[in-house]
């Protein structure tokens, strides 16, 4: 596996303390198998190691069976739920952490072979891709060039190709004072300090702080803590948590209120966006 030294990567994004980016996993070398698109199946413990920050020659696909994921890349955190995917392109840094006990399928993709984004995105998954990356991780990954498992994948890569994007993705700055708050946020996300507060903290006026914020991310103060509200609460709910507790660590009054304000911006409350998502979980694919 292809790993970059600290002096490699954006000085900024490296020094960022993001909370839980534990991997609880054995990490797999995509390079070392030579074939366009392999598919495994990995499940999770609880609490090992971190994984540093690294890349692969290949793109890597994250599939979310059962728990989330949690990718952190140069310019923000993806967020994966039940039956998403996050897609890393071939040689972004990235770390992946993977909710306790959970289950997911990696699919690494020569860049050669297809003509996924060449950005980090998510996606959403289809039950037809879902079935099609199930049944190409039972193969051995140096399967015959020219057999059925091979044609499997040619099928594969076509799917994916036509794959919905998702907004599960919360733009972190280059700005040190940005991924400050970031990382202050993340680790503290029931922290309701108003903008006032934010912006005296970091020695601004409020409207340059607030310039700062949408220039850098793309979205206003509160639009952008709400995304960071709802990312997490998406991993936390997929791991287990209440929403009632899930409410409380956000910091809002009531479980009524943080439903009010996921439904307004994902179109359902919190148990139905997951329960739509995770009908899936609970029966093997076919095999």
């Amino acid at each position: 596996m292809s790993m970059l030294s600290t002096s490699e990567m954006d000085p900024g994004f490296a020094r960022m303390n993001l909370p839980e980016l534990r991997i609880n996993y054995d990490p797999i070398d995509p390079d070392q198998f030579d074939r366009p698109i392999t598919s495994f199946c990995i499940e999770t413990g609880e609490d090992n190691d971190e994984l540093p920050l690294h890349s692969h020659k290949k793109g890597q696909l994250v599939v979310a069976s059962h728990g989330s994921v949690m990718c952190r890349a140069p310019g923000g955190l993806w967020i994966v739920p039940p039956q998403g995917a996050v897609w890393i392109p071939a040689g972004v840094m990235h770390s992946n952490c993977v909710s306790n006990n959970g289950k997911v399928y990696v699919v690494f993709i020569d860049p050669q072979a297809s003509t996924l984004p060449s950005t980090c995105c998510t996606f959403t998954i289809s039950s037809l891709v879902r079935e099609l990356i199930h049944r190409l991780s039972v193969f051995p990954p140096l399967y015959p060039v020219d057999g059925p498992t091979s044609r499997l994948g040619r099928v594969l890569l076509d799917e994916l190709v036509q794959m919905s994007t998702e907004q599960m993705y919360l733009p972190i700055s280059t700005d040190s004072r940005l991924q400050h708050l970031a990382a202050s946020l993340l680790n503290d996300p029931g922290d309701r300090s108003t903008i006032d507060e934010l912006a005296t903290r970091y020695a601004m006026s409020v409207r340059t702080f607030a310039r700062l914020v949408l220039k850098e991310t793309g979205m206003t103060f509160g639009r952008w803590r709400q995304r960071l509200h709802i990312l997490v609460a998406l991993q936390r709910l997929s791991a287990g948590s209440s929403v009632q507790a899930v409410s409380l660590d956000l910091g809002y009054e009531t479980p009524s209120a943080f439903i009010t304000m996921f439904k307004k911006a994902m179109g359902k409350s919190p148990r139905r966006f997951l329960a739509e998502r995770s009908s899936f979980v609970g029966r093997e694919p076919l095999a």
